[in-house]
């Protein structure tokens, strides 16, 4: 359900952005994931929880089509995969410090409120004022060296009135879900019928719009099609590494938690390395696609051995631990090359829609892999089907990426 807020407003935020500046945008989403955070650890009851959730994916889904495109706008096209890269560490030292304190969290919580209390929303309060702060300190740097004032009422209200009618098709699919006891499967093709229709109401409006030549050509739809891959891939390992981990090694819930968290970890190293070979590239006036496609290729293969060690029995946390990390720095690395060789593929005007149809479509990786996935564990007692799948999706996109057509930025000092 989170995901499939997170994925609904990904076109609209940044068409707001396009509107109402981008700076606004990344304020009001930071301002609103901390809010709805520290709600979901307020409410109570499963369905206020849902609601809450639902809400927190809608105004976090704001957020990457506006600081993509703000980042390509002030670094120097010669250094833009490498800023790309710096500002995506974000999201690496995130999933970090998410996967590593949350059991500790939980467990300060049984200790403070006993085994029955709420110890499981101590996480969500910690987050949540985190992300409150990180939104004041980013209000307070935008107004320092903006030339105008960050007016955060009207994309606000845009958003919300966006986001009502959403968090309301979303919940409504999770109560009829929950009352008819639907399997995990046919609740998620009822996210991916959502996503149909959003999709199809956004490319109607882009055409009629006259904006198809810039948002809708060939070389974008194979970018867009084949980040469905990076998508399912990132959520799959950020959703249940811990717990394959877990159960592959008959390891505790703290060390599996350590050993998974070097796949995440690798952003660290993964995002600003992979720009930085990129624009090397870019500076000796060759293209960044090759780059692209290697990486793909090498995080297929690498998932794929992570499956054949499940499926081995057994395995030791080192090897976990070493395949995780390796396959996840070339992970990482492909990510900033996609989003700079998108960058180049319109003009300024069209890019806070063009990385929102981007994340729109790429999204549905997100909301079917968790549950693709799990069903797959469950129908067969074993996590490898799920790795090899994963796998699998991966090595369609390299293909498409080999299809890209790519602009490549002028030589550049």
């Amino acid at each position: 359900m989170f995901f499939t807020g997170y994925m609904l407003t990904q076109y609209a935020g940044g068409r707001l952005g396009d509107r109402y500046g981008h700076r606004e945008m990344l304020v009001v989403s930071l301002l609103w994931a901390g809010l709805m955070t520290l709600a979901s650890g307020v409410v109570g009851g499963l369905v206020g929880f849902v609601v809450a959730r639902v809400l927190t994916g809608l105004g976090e889904g704001v957020f990457y089509s506006n600081d993509r495109v703000l980042v390509i706008a002030h670094t120097p096209p010669a250094r833009r995969t490498m800023g790309l890269g710096v500002v995506l560490s974000g999201l690496s030292i995130g999933l970090t410090v998410g996967v590593l304190a949350t059991p500790h969290l939980i467990d300060w919580g049984t200790t403070t409120w006993g085994p029955g209390g709420r110890a499981w929303s101590v996480p969500l309060y910690v987050f949540g004022l985190c992300s409150l702060l990180v939104a004041a300190a980013t209000w307070a740097f935008f107004r320092a060296r903006g030339d105008r004032p960050l007016r955060l009422g009207p994309p606000a209200l845009r958003l919300i009135t966006y986001s009502v009618p959403a968090a309301v098709a979303i919940t409504a699919l999770f109560l009829v879900a929950d009352a008819f006891g639907w399997p995990e499967w046919l609740t998620a093709l009822g996210s991916g019928l959502l996503f149909a229709m959003m999709l199809t109401v956004v490319v109607r409006g882009i055409a009629r719009a006259g904006h198809a030549g810039a948002l809708l050509n060939r070389n974008v739809w194979l970018v867009y099609i084949g980040f469905v891959a990076v998508m399912w891939n990132l959520w799959f390992f950020s959703f249940w590494s811990v717990q394959i981990v877990a159960e592959a090694a008959h390891s505790s819930l703290t060390a599996a938690a350590l050993t998974a968290a070097f796949n995440a970890g690798t952003g660290i190293i993964g995002f600003p390395v992979g720009g930085w070979i990129a624009d090397r590239r870019v500076r000796a006036g060759k293209g960044r696609k090759p780059l692209a496609v290697v990486c793909a290729s090498v995080h297929t293969l690498l998932a794929a051995a992570f499956g054949a060690s499940l499926l081995a029995g057994k395995p030791s946390l080192l090897l976990l631990g070493l395949i995780l990390f390796c396959s996840g720095l070339f992970f990482n690395a492909l990510q900033p090359i996609v989003h700079s060789i998108l960058g180049d593929l319109t003009d300024d005007r069209h890019r806070g829609s063009l990385f929102g149809l981007f994340n729109l479509v790429a999204e549905i990786g997100a909301v079917a892999s968790p549950v693709v996935s799990g069903v797959l564990r469950d129908a067969t007692g074993s996590w490898a089907p799920g790795v090899f799948t994963a796998a699998g999706v991966m090595a369609v996109s390299v293909v498409l990426y080999a299809l890209v057509r790519e602009r490549v930025p002028g030589r550049a000092a």
